[in-house]
């Protein structure tokens, strides 16, 4: 048989990855609709908006993590055809998001910590509780929809993940515009009056579309005949302390990995808010922009990591290499190509988030960044997940550590607030550090694929000395 070719591998994985793109970029339009609707609101309700998007995402990607653990287990389950495994594993994961919601709604009522690390002044402070109050009634369902989503992806079903985050973002603009502008209606009763909540009323209507969804995916679960030889149609299986335990011991590594990755560049936020209101909003903006950008790369990572953890299950090992080697490959193209696009339409692209110059001014020169900058994330999150699938997940953590904490967010902070003298280079507050994490998720990427190359070479002696004894 000859080997599969690069395209052979793109036809496997593009099946898998543009629902999950077309769905990722759904979920991303929630904090683009509130960044949009929230800029021609205020610049101080943006700039709240920043500060509590930020600690919700540092608090939430870490939890997601943990549940996310379920897709390379349920991926090699399926592969093995282990079917009554694989649905056990997922009731496992709804359990553990239980487990995990409990620290993050504390953490979301209670933020001072991140309050104090902004120095949010009162007037935001407020705001930014009245956000994250309505984000913590959110954070239950969004990890049961983890689950879903994990279980769906390892299993080759992602449109039934895009049809219920297009149908959420649906349900999420309308009530969005209700309560960030308000509406004053006459009705024969009296007018029906909803307030301006600006910020707050972000977290409102999302906490309203995420319980909605989460619903309509258990139902879906229950009701829909795909599921039954999983045997997801009975009872909820009570929790099993040795599946927990794997899914915790390949769960919080990567939890805590992604949380290292969105906190170099979430806790940016609250260090640019020191600066003043328009950088912040500035840098929002330019957050949202390669957010978007990142959501192609981890469709393509998500798909490639599902078709590994199938092969390994299935025993096809040599298969899983050219399907993650092919993965990486497509993935830094794709990185490519984007960013030098949208590196080169940059301004156009920020005139449609914001009409205030001032804030479009702050905005630019961060996407200046933007062509190396997203080459380099598209490289290390594909990367990152075709790992994961064979379950190598504590050395991604130490690297991601040192790279985006350490270069990233620290050398951004040196950079920003000229803790060593005026930089040479004139790379001062928010572009300070953006430059870092620039070099910071180069280093990330170019470590990361070192580790696979050393990954793929070592299962590939351990093989031949099978072959050999």
């Amino acid at each position: 048989m000859t080997r599969p070719t690069l395209l052979q591998s793109a036809r496997r994985i593009a099946p898998l990855a543009w629902p999950m793109y077309v769905g990722q970029v759904a979920v991303l339009a929630f904090s683009t609709v509130d960044t949009i609707m929230v800029a021609r609101h205020s610049a101080l309700d943006l700039a709240a908006l920043a500060i509590g998007g930020a600690a919700y995402i540092s608090i939430f990607i870490g939890l997601m993590g943990v549940v996310l653990a379920l897709g390379p287990i349920a991926g090699q389950l399926y592969g093995a055809g282990r079917l009554r495994e694989c649905g056990r594993s997922l009731h496992q994961a709804m359990w553990l998001g239980v487990a995990l919601s409990v620290i993050g709604c504390t953490l979301l009522v209670f933020p001072q910590p991140f309050l104090l690390l902004a120095h949010a002044p009162p007037d935001v402070e407020a705001k930014v509780r009245g956000y994250l109050d309505g984000l913590a009634f959110a954070l239950p369902a969004s990890l049961f929809f983890t689950a879903y989503r994990a279980f769906n992806i390892a299993v080759s079903r992602p449109k039934a993940v895009m049809a219920l985050q297009i149908g959420a973002l649906v349900l999420k603009v309308p009530l969005t515009a209700l309560f960030v502008f308000g509406l004053a209606l006459p009705t024969p009763f009296g007018t029906l009056q909803v307030p301006a909540w600006g910020a707050p009323g972000c977290g409102a209507a999302t906490a309203i579309v995420m319980i909605g969804q989460a619903a309509a995916a258990w139902f879906v679960l229950r009701r829909d005949p795909f599921y039954r030889r999983f045997e997801l149609d009975r009872r909820i299986a009570a929790p099993d302390g040795p599946v927990l335990a794997t899914l915790l011991k390949l769960g919080v590594p990567i939890g805590l990995s992604m949380m290292v990755e969105v906190t170099g560049f979430t806790f940016m936020a609250f260090f640019i808010s020191r600066i003043g209101a328009t950088p912040v909003a500035g840098h929002q903006i330019a957050v949202n922009m390669v957010s978007l950008m990142y959501m192609l790369p981890l469709a393509l990572g998500n798909a490639a990591s599902t078709l590994v953890a199938q092969a390994l299950g299935a025993g096809d090992r040599s298969g899983a290499r050219r399907l993650g080697r092919h993965g990486v490959e497509i993935g830094m193209l794709a990185g490519g190509v984007i960013g030098s696009v949208v590196f080169m339409l940059r301004e156009p692209i920020v005139r449609i988030y914001a009409s205030d110059p001032v804030i479009v001014a702050a905005a630019l020169p961060l996407l200046a960044w933007v062509a190396v900058f997203h080459f380099a994330d598209a490289t290390q999150a594909v990367t990152g997940f075709v790992l994961r699938a064979y379950r190598v997940v504590n050395l991604p953590l130490a690297i991601n550590a040192v790279a985006l904490w350490g270069v990233g967010l620290i050398g951004g902070y040196a950079f920003a607030f000229d803790v060593f003298g005026p930089s040479p280079t004139g790379l001062r507050g928010a572009q300070g550090f953006w430059a870092a994490a620039t070099f910071g998720l180069v280093l990330g990427a170019l470590s990361l694929a070192a580790l696979l190359a050393r990954t793929f070479d070592r299962q590939k002696r351990r093989e031949a000395a099978v072959a050999t004894a």
